[in-house]
């Protein structure tokens, strides 16, 4: 009972953190139908924006949650003026090419944001700071860590307000229209640019915050890291149907599952990564669009 209550709170932690970068990557694919494989190098300099900006911070404060929240805030508007500036400079002039350029867009530029993080910054291995102080809740023989409490409820509270702001708000509205029917949202005089651009600051965003509370549960990072987000958050993406925020959620889960119980299953822990795929593999047999995604009919 203890074990599986341990891995249940990992469950949680991972998915959480899996469903946050998956909701991101498709939040701009629902709107742009851009892969954006930019994503997990955005992710990668949020932690590098995160890393330096508390570490000034520690210097001039003594609070600890009052730094992470600065820090975050602060990183947020960064990271989305980033986005915003690669939108403009990248991907808008190519709105109207082959989709295939689109997407080596997105892998050059992920490369790039990489390769200047390693001329100017270097490739040596860095710890965020501890922002969260160190404190244990115990639940019979289980101990469960400050960090992995707040980034399961920090992680359900930004689903929730997103999941509100998408459906209630005009401008959520506005996105669902443009995401569903472009041309019909254009002559309804929803403003197709800025909604994009809506897009790329709130996947930014949400990448940072993935990046804050993937930084409390592993500090250790390097310009490196984009390349292993990518492909977990495209993974998770996919297997809940990429460009459905539900499907995204179920789909960090699912894979958070995955690569939970597969340890205890199998004899050698790194068979989580086959399995993972694997998995995806078989999802795609059985239903081509996700598990959540609908069918899409291209005219040609």
């Amino acid at each position: 009972m203890d074990v599986a209550l341990q891995q249940l709170v990992n469950l949680l932690q991972l998915g959480s953190i899996y469903a946050l970068l998956a909701i991101g990557f498709s939040i701009v694919y629902g709107i742009v139908g851009l892969v954006n494989f930019a994503h997990g190098d955005i992710f990668m300099v949020a932690t590098y924006v995160l890393f330096f900006l508390s570490t000034l911070l520690f210097s001039i404060m003594s609070s600890t949650f009052t730094v992470l929240f600065v820090t975050l805030i602060l990183s947020v508007i960064v990271i989305g003026l980033l986005a915003i500036s690669i939108e403009r400079v990248a991907y808008k002039p190519l709105r109207n090419a082959p989709k295939v350029s689109l997407v080596v867009t997105a892998l050059a530029v992920g490369l790039l944001l990489q390769h200047l993080v390693l001329q100017f910054i270097g490739p040596s291995p860095q710890r965020v700071p501890k922002l969260v102080p160190d404190f244990q809740f115990k639940i019979g023989n289980v101990n469960i860590e400050l960090y992995q409490l707040l980034i399961i409820t920090f992680a359900f509270l930004v689903m929730l307000l997103l999941s509100f702001f998408i459906r209630n708000t005009r401008t959520g509205i506005a996105m669902r229209g443009v995401s569903q029917d472009p041309l019909a949202a254009s002559l309804m005089g929803i403003s197709r640019d800025r909604i994009i651009s809506l897009a790329f600051i709130l996947g930014s965003a949400i990448a940072t915050v993935g990046a804050a509370l993937y930084g409390m549960a592993y500090p250790i990072f390097d310009p490196y890291i984009g390349q292993m987000i990518n492909w977990w958050s495209f993974t998770a993406a996919v297997l809940g149907g990429i460009g459905d925020i539900r499907g995204a959620v179920l789909g960090g889960f699912l894979l958070a599952a995955v690569m939970v119980i597969s340890p205890i299953i199998l004899p050698v822990s790194s068979y989580r990564d086959i399995v993972a795929f694997g998995f995806l593999i078989f999802v795609l047999l059985v239903k081509p669009s996700g598990l959540l995604g609908k069918k899409s009919i291209q005219k040609v």
